[in-house]
């Protein structure tokens, strides 16, 4: 697929999105055959499983990212209970986020799967993270990435309000690719939150350690 009509086409779903209606929503989600495919295949083999909670309140801005109406769309697509504005991290910051034309202070949220930084950062081809790459779907690409940075030894660990969570990083210096994940309050094992990229992986280590608490709008 040429990136470039790949962009307009995703643009043009994320404008349909903004509109707070089911039937936008879906229209949006059905624009794109291969969001569509995604979401079918990620439910079928599981793997929203191995992520866990997340708000669509962006910490930086107070407000939502998507619209109410796509966050229950892409959830009742994939099968996966949810109560506004708290749902499934990857399907939110995987699918959801690609559909956000919500300004942050670092951009739009689709800037991590769309541009090179993080796939950089990462050691990986400028496409690792394409969505509408042929293969294994985003989630899949994006939960294996971040799983194997939180493998790494750079990793730290931490306990908030008695839930183990954990970050990770691919250089403890500098540009790098982040990972976070967070245990939910009945279990032990940390599920995956999300992967983005950092440009002071040392600060960001710093005041993972000095200050506990949730991050990057885990619940």
């Amino acid at each position: 697929m040429n990136a470039v009509s790949a962009l307009d086409e995703l643009t043009t779903a994320a404008i349909r999105a903004q509109s707070d209606s089911t039937d936008a929503a879906r229209a949006a989600i059905d624009s794109l055959p291969w969001l569509g495919t995604s979401l079918d295949d990620d439910r079928a083999h599981g793997r929203f499983d191995a992520w866990g909670r997340s708000t669509v309140i962006d910490e930086n801005i107070g407000a939502p990212v998507i619209s109410r109406a796509l966050f229950d769309e892409l959830h009742r697509r994939v099968d996966v209970e949810a109560a506004w504005p708290v749902g499934n991290a990857g399907l939110l910051h995987c699918y959801g986020y690609l559909l956000s034309l919500v300004e942050t202070p670092y951009g739009l949220k689709r800037e991590r799967w769309i541009g090179s930084a993080l796939a950089a950062a990462c050691d990986l081809s400028p496409d690792a993270f394409l969505p509408w790459r042929e293969g294994h779907t985003l989630l899949q690409r994006a939960g294996d990435a971040a799983s194997a940075i939180l493998a790494a030894a750079s990793s730290r660990t931490s306990t908030v309000e008695g839930r183990r969570s954990c970050v990770g990083v691919t250089r403890e210096r500098g540009p790098a690719a982040l990972a976070y994940a967070v245990a939910a309050p009945s279990e032990t094992v940390p599920r995956l939150i999300t992967i983005f990229p950092v440009g002071d992986a040392g600060a960001v280590l710093t005041e993972f350690t000095s200050t506990p608490r949730l991050r990057w709008n885990a619940v």
